[in-house]
């Protein structure tokens, strides 16, 4: 069994590291790794799920406090998020030091609270560029409206759980080496909800929610990216019985630009010309995320050498400032040649069998040459 990477070493960061620090650290690995930028690259898909793995831990106070504290094995337990140590024979020394945290009320009330979703969205690349809001269709569960959440017939109620008396939970004492040890478990009669229902309301079986499509609006700011997540805090499931709603997460994938790449605010264009534009110069119009602009190419532009258009970037998400557009030229040599392009080329020269030194009076000879009727 392959040994898993500390989660700090994962996203390169300290054991110190702030909120904001993890989230900078896994934007950076998913912007890289992201599959559907590294389609059929099995690594990379490895690297962004360690990386999910590792951020969803960390970012959860919880989770990541269990992690500091006992490892991958505490967090892994049960498979849930953190670890419940009701169950175990120091279930209530873990009270004492974080106050009910891992039992009684907090866990009860933990317990009831509904689910966090993922909703993924595509947005165009001028989408990311400007910003937008998006409507979103989200199916859900929601507080049923025949019992208002409650789970409960109209007009009926609910009563003490006679298993644990409204406590959620069955203690249990036994003697070890440390003494009277007081373990906790959920109670089987009322599922650790502490009341027991006096007539389950017949639309959502006494659950409280049922299953609803709800159309919700998306604001998505300028500068997002593959990987970017939006938070809408409360708008994921019901809780069980009116317990506190989970959050929603927005999952953006940006689809390509048509002409432009993004390299985290930059962006880059390739600009093709031919051996004639690069040796003479021209004016050529090229794309942009505003349009199109014209550029000077100088006189002897050379393969690969770029230009740079200051602030015509992508804005950063947080600042909004933007980062700049590259213009990488590449010279497009002629396969077809005519026999008169063939005559003239010639007469510039050239063909000597060895590597050629390029100077000013090649340009010239090429531009005599092409002047010529």
């Amino acid at each position: 069994m392959a040994v898993k990477r500390d989660y700090y070493e994962v996203l390169g960061v300290a054991r110190q590291a702030s909120a904001d620090d993890l989230k900078r650290a896994f934007r950076k690995i998913a912007m890289d790794s992201h599959p559907d930028r590294n389609p059929d690259d099995a690594i990379a898909a490895a690297r962004f799920k360690e990386a999910s793995e590792a951020y969803s831990v960390l970012s959860d106070p919880g989770r990541r406090r269990t992690y500091d504290m006992f490892g991958h094995a505490a967090v892994e337990a049960g498979g849930g998020p953190g670890v419940d140590f009701s169950d175990m024979p120091f279930g209530d020394i873990f009270d004492t030091f974080f106050g009910g945290a891992f039992g009684g009320r907090g866990r009860r009330e933990r317990s009831n609270r509904g689910d966090d979703l993922r909703y993924d969205l595509t947005i165009t690349f001028e989408e990311a560029f400007t910003g937008i809001e998006k409507q979103v269709d989200v199916t859900r569960l929601a507080n049923c409206e025949r019992c208002s959440g409650s789970g409960a017939e109209p007009g009926t109620g609910d009563e003490t759980c006679p298993g644990c008396r409204g406590s959620g939970q069955i203690r249990r004492q036994a003697q070890s080496i440390f003494g009277a040890v007081v373990t906790a478990a959920t109670c089987p009669t009322c599922g650790g909800a502490g009341r027991l229902l006096k007539s389950p309301c017949v639309q959502c079986r006494g659950q409280g929610r049922v299953q609803k499509t709800t159309r919700l609006a998306v604001r998505i700011p300028a500068g997002v990216d593959t990987g970017s997540q939006i938070r809408l805090s409360g708008e994921g499931g019901a809780g069980l019985r009116g317990g506190q709603s989970g959050d929603l997460y927005v999952v953006l994938r940006v689809k390509a630009h048509a002409h432009l790449a993004r390299h985290e605010q930059d962006t880059v264009y390739e600009l093709r010309v031919n051996m004639v534009q690069a040796a003479l110069g021209d004016r050529i119009e090229i794309p942009t995320l505003e349009g199109l602009v014209e550029i000077a190419i100088p006189a002897g532009t050379q393969n690969g050498q770029s230009f740079r258009l200051a602030g015509r970037g992508m804005p950063d998400v947080r600042g909004g400032r933007r980062g700049d557009q590259y213009v990488v030229v590449q010279v497009v040599i002629p396969k077809d040649l005519t026999a008169e392009q063939k005559a003239i080329l010639r007469k510039v020269g050239g063909l000597t069998g060895k590597p050629e030194k390029v100077s000013k009076g090649f340009f010239e000879k090429l531009r005599d040459a092409i002047s010529l009727d």
